[in-house]
């Protein structure tokens, strides 16, 4: 089973179910005869963007994000370990290596309102048209690796 496939089953097990662990998710994936390890599942449920809201009693559960939909590919949140803004600017950080990566996916999604992309080793700087883009981008970006 390739990933879309896998993260759709997920997405399938958030809408039915109120879920509250990823232990959860993996048990429900198990039943269904998905095997998964705690890295994959917890790179999944970034990648998906889940929320984790409360019930009427209090207990937290899964939901699939109501946000806007990100203009980034799931795979360029994967990279990123840490983001950071200078005005227009945002700064990338990746592990040594993979700021070229991460640029090429960027650079490939062809989101209009990124001027363009320059990687270093393991860092990255996305040039936007506006502050008010690069803000947007930066909450955007840093909600997948601080929410899960």
């Amino acid at each position: 089973m390739n990933k879309i496939e896998r993260q759709e089953h997920i997405k399938q097990i958030i809408q039915s179910e109120h879920i509250g662990t990823q232990e959860e998710i993996k048990n429900y994936l198990h039943k269904k005869g998905i095997r998964v390890t705690q890295a994959t599942l917890s790179r999944d449920l970034r990648e998906i963007g889940l929320l984790k809201l409360r019930d009427e009693r209090g207990k937290l559960y899964y939901s699939l994000s109501e946000t806007t939909v990100s203009p980034f590919s799931p795979d360029v949140r994967y990279y990123i370990s840490k983001v950071d803004r200078a005005g227009f600017m945002l700064v990338l950080h990746t592990n040594l290596g993979e700021a070229d990566v991460l640029a090429n996916l960027i650079d490939s999604d062809k989101i209009q309102d990124i001027v363009g992309t320059i990687a270093g080793a393991d860092t990255l700087l996305v040039i936007c048209r506006s502050e008010d883009i690069a803000m947007r981008y930066e909450k955007d970006l840093a909600f997948y690796y601080d929410s899960i």
